[in-house]
């Protein structure tokens, strides 16, 4: 301990009153420290089953279209072959087929 607070004498400066000051790296700013966030709260993930409903398809379909090496659905893979989706990617693969459709039609 006593170690501990040579060191840190010795690293104490003076300022232009005298007086002694720790250096900058010790004392806390408080001032510019962010307040504490709140853990973001995480969007649940949907089951194969809960994206086939959305979808209006089949579970089969789901599930073939999420186990290609390339999938086309926007699959997380979890351990033993569960797989879940975010709701948000789920409708951004709609809101792109959508728009693929649109750009089809617009060619003919």
């Amino acid at each position: 301990m006593e170690r501990m607070s040579a060191v840190v004498s010795s690293m104490v400066r003076h300022n232009v009153n005298g007086m002694e000051e720790a250096p900058n790296s010790f004392v806390p700013d408080v001032l510019s420290r962010k307040p504490p966030q709140r853990a973001v709260e995480a969007e649940p993930l949907l089951t194969a089953e809960d994206v086939a409903k959305r979808l209006n398809v089949s579970t089969d379909w789901v599930w073939d279209h999420s186990s290609r090496k390339t999938p086309y659905l926007p699959v997380i893979r979890m351990s033993d072959g569960v797989l879940r989706y975010r709701r948000s990617e789920v409708e951004e693969f709609v809101n792109e087929r959508e728009r693929a459709s649109l750009l089809r039609r617009k060619r003919r």
